[in-house]
């Protein structure tokens, strides 16, 4: 393949990519566990993480094994046909969560599509008509496909688009007066994130959680909880919804299940998929051979209790580092596990994309926050080779 430099591949993305997305200002060339290198050979420690996609690092010995031998003997063929890898990708999920069934796509926005779907299908079935309310929350994110983008309360995204879905009704996060207001017997699903990455890294109060479920049980609608960021380890634990306790309907995921490709899944109980048939919904891709195999290197694991018993010891390792930083700009720290959240009383904006200058980079989450979501490999030497960079970044760049 003809090789360009950095300058005409910005170029040519700038000409021929549509642009929806404001990219900093080099290319990336490779990357090898936490950290990435751009064209001209500089290096970069990863704190994004491909927004939470590379949870085991870039690379990763076993993913791209995984990938390799099983594009050697079967690439595609369609879910037209019975194939080894989703099969068992779908086992691993169901014995590990509280689902029954799995259905396989290609994006978090796809998941929560398909939930959407199974949701407003399982209503009319057990209902008939009338019960089609989807219940969402304020700074959620959901994607931004149309169903996604209806339960997404973001009016910048949603204002060019409009008429999204209708019947559906946001209401403050962790409110739950205006949520049992909002939740009757029109009500076919409630949809919430357990910690909201794009909406600022806020975490849903457990209790709030279990009183999403109780009045879930008592109008019969079911819980949705899209943990398309938070999944496979993420927080501390596999699933976010076990820190509360709180046993979803259906579930959403993707990101760093496909360990770099793209994979989305949406998981659901019996007594929802009873209610789905041949052709309600399909995608001609999901689970297909390769992706479901790094899927299952992913899953096995994220979900070993070494991992886990890691990403609590890291991230506390961290949150300490973070906590100890005495600079003006910082009013507080929060998350879970390596889903971190730090927040300014300045635009966070400016450090993002200011931060490859001091060989880290970094992601925002709503104005003031920067959001940090490393792999879950990182290591101490890497957390402390971070937080120079980070005080440095914040020191030179104070307003």
């Amino acid at each position: 393949m003809q090789q360009y430099s950095t300058q005409e591949i910005i170029q040519k993305e700038s000409k021929f990519v549509l642009q929806t997305y404001p990219r900093l200002p080099f290319v990336l060339s490779r990357g090898k566990g936490s950290y990435l290198f751009d064209s001209s050979g500089h290096q970069y420690l990863d704190f994004g993480a491909g927004i939470a996609v590379t949870a085991l690092g870039h690379s990763d010995d076993e993913v791209v094994t995984a990938i390799q031998e099983q594009a050697q003997t079967l690439s595609h063929v369609s879910n037209l046909y019975h194939t080894a890898p989703h099969a068992q990708l779908a086992e691993k999920l169901c014995q590990l969560s509280f689902a029954d069934k799995v259905f396989f796509s290609n994006s978090g926005a796809e998941a929560v599509e398909a939930a959407l779907k199974f949701a407003r299908k399982y209503a009319r079935i057990n209902h008939g008509e009338g019960k089609a309310k989807l219940v969402a929350f304020s700074n959620g994110f959901h994607g931004r496909t149309f169903g996604a983008l209806s339960v997404t309360a973001r009016e910048k995204y949603q204002a060019p688009f409009k008429p999204l879905l209708q019947d559906v009704k946001i209401v403050p996060f962790n409110d739950f007066s205006a949520a049992k207001a909002a939740i009757d017997d029109t009500t076919c699903a409630v949809i919430v994130e357990v910690v909201q990455g794009e909406g600022g890294v806020n975490s849903a109060d457990p209790q709030f959680l279990e009183a999403l479920r109780l009045a879930c049980d008592q109008y019969d609608a079911l819980l949705i909880v899209d943990e398309i960021q938070s999944g496979f380890g993420r927080t501390g634990k596999l699933w976010a919804y076990q820190h509360a306790g709180v046993q979803p309907d259906i579930m959403t995921l993707a990101k760093a299940l496909g360990g770099g490709l793209p994979i989305g899944a949406t998981l659901l109980t019996d007594k929802v998929a009873a209610c789905i048939g041949a052709g309600d919904h399909g995608s001609t891709f999901g689970g297909g051979p390769i992706a479901a195999s790094a899927a299952n290197v992913v899953v096995e694991r994220t979900s070993s209790q070494s991992m886990l018993d890691y990403v609590n010891e890291i991230s506390s390792y961290l949150t300490a580092k973070l906590n100890a930083l005495d600079l003006p700009q910082i009013v507080g720290i929060r998350g879970l596990g390596l889903m971190i959240g730090i927040e300014l009383n300045i635009d966070a904006k400016p450090f993002y994309e200011k931060a490859y200058q001091y060989g880290i980079l970094i992601l925002t989450a709503g104005q003031k926050v920067i959001r940090l979501l490393p792999p879950l490999t990182i290591t101490t030497g890497e957390v402390d080779q971070f937080i120079q960079s980070f005080k440095k970044l914040l020191t030179e760049n104070a307003l």
